[in-house]
């Protein structure tokens, strides 16, 4: 059994319906919708498919959402689980090759797609796991050259985002997630309200099974980067990134110097 759940806040329910509709045409088998809105407004989603699982909640953040669905998910006995952004769609069987590729790699916990602009271009979210510099400095350091160099290393820009790949960081955009990992690391860790969550989740599972990108399926992003053009939502990023080098360390930080070693590589093997 495969389940989904797509976490939204006061999200208009026309723009929800692109994503609603990749998902009950897929081998998807349920369907939560975890809305956070201060009203239930969006209930009339329900009706859509009877996939669907609509469920209103308390605002504790987008990892507190979607612990919900993975509950319900490991509540259900399914396999495997997807988290969704509500700007994510796909014109594919993307769900079933995924679901072919994690049966055939039993020691995967995490697989994320190829996610590409609407346009057409890629979008470089495999990820080393982040120092303060590559974090902060990348965002207040207008120097071009610098983001340049930093972000070809640090996105790993060099592979070509061409072939199957080990990565210890995947963006939370579309997690494609063994159930019983998750159940083993308890999912998200909710004292991260907004942003880092997915980092902090790959990081984990990434430490008792393997986290892959498989560009042989493709998926679309909006990705809007909310917090670039609102203060309120900047606030929110710069805290969950101080929470996740408060929780995994700042400067010293072995696991992360090992596994971003072992990373790089593999990769530069495969060139």
């Amino acid at each position: 059994m495969v389940t989904a759940s797509i976490v939204t806040y006061h999200t208009a329910a026309n723009e929800l319906l692109r994503v609603i509709n990749c998902a009950v045409h897929s081998t998807i088998e349920i369907l939560y919708i975890i809305d956070n809105s201060s009203n239930d407004s969006l209930r009339e989603l329900k009706d859509v498919s009877e996939k669907i699982v609509y469920i209103h909640s308390d605002n504790l953040g987008y990892g507190s959402g979607h612990n919900i669905g993975i509950r319900k998910a490991v509540e259900k006995g399914a396999t495997y689980h997807v988290v969704l952004n509500p700007d994510i769609y796909w014109n594919d069987s993307a769900i079933e090759t995924l679901s072919r590729f994690m049966d055939s790699y039993p020691d995967c916990g995490l697989v994320m797609p190829q996610i590409l602009y609407p346009n057409g271009n890629i979008q470089y979210l495999c990820k080393l796991l982040p120092t303060p510099m590559d974090l902060f400095g990348r965002r207040f350091i207008p120097i071009r050259k610098y983001q340049e160099k930093s972000a070809d290393r640090y996105e790993l820009h060099f592979t070509g985002y061409d072939k199957v790949m080990e990565v210890p960081s995947l963006s939370g955009c579309f997690m494609f997630m063994r159930v019983n990992i998750l159940k083993k690391v308890s999912g998200f860790d909710e004292r991260f309200f907004m942003y880092a969550e997915d980092l902090d989740l790959c990081r984990r599972i990434g430490e008792i099974s393997k986290t892959m990108f498989y560009p042989m399926v493709v998926v679309y992003h909006e990705y809007e980067k909310g917090s670039y053009k609102n203060w309120k939502l900047l606030k929110y990023h710069l805290c969950s990134v101080i929470k996740y080098f408060n929780k995994w360390g700042w400067i010293f930080d072995k696991k992360r110097m090992q596994r971003n070693k072992d990373c790089l590589a593999a990769l530069l093997q495969k060139r």
